[in-house]
């Protein structure tokens, strides 16, 4: 059940279904974590995640910001610059987000010899 509503947690509507969906894109979570440290500008993002292409890059930020979870802040310099930063509500994201990829990081060597083992099953099939 979910904390205070009574609504079990796997009974999401569209809405929150798609926002599962796009916080746990490919590139989403890490962009998360990279902003939780800090502030940062659209090119110390991709180069602190060097294998994201600036297109993908660019629509990640945009459905972060329309969901909320982070901040495109324009900054008084010249030339004009814009930074991207957590907000509020992606901050209560942090600690969520840092067990996940902790567990990911603990268990990548089980999962990677979990993944080999199945796909030598399949090869004999």
């Amino acid at each position: 059940m979910t904390k205070g509503t009574g609504v079990p947690r796997t009974e999401l509507d569209d809405s929150g279904r798609q926002l599962l969906d796009q916080l746990f894109d490919k590139w989403s979570l890490l962009v998360l974590a990279a902003l939780c440290d800090r502030p940062r500008r659209f090119n110390e993002l991709r180069q602190h995640l060097p294998a994201i292409t600036p297109k993908s890059l660019t629509a990640c930020l945009r459905r972060l910001e329309r969901n909320g979870v982070i901040e495109r802040v324009i900054l008084s310099t010249e030339p004009v610059g814009v930074e991207y930063r957590i907000s509020p509500l992606g901050r209560t994201l942090e600690a969520p987000l840092q067990t996940l990829l902790g567990w990911v990081h603990d268990h990548l060597d089980t999962i990677n010899a979990s993944r080999s083992h199945y796909d030598q099953g399949r090869a004999d099939d």
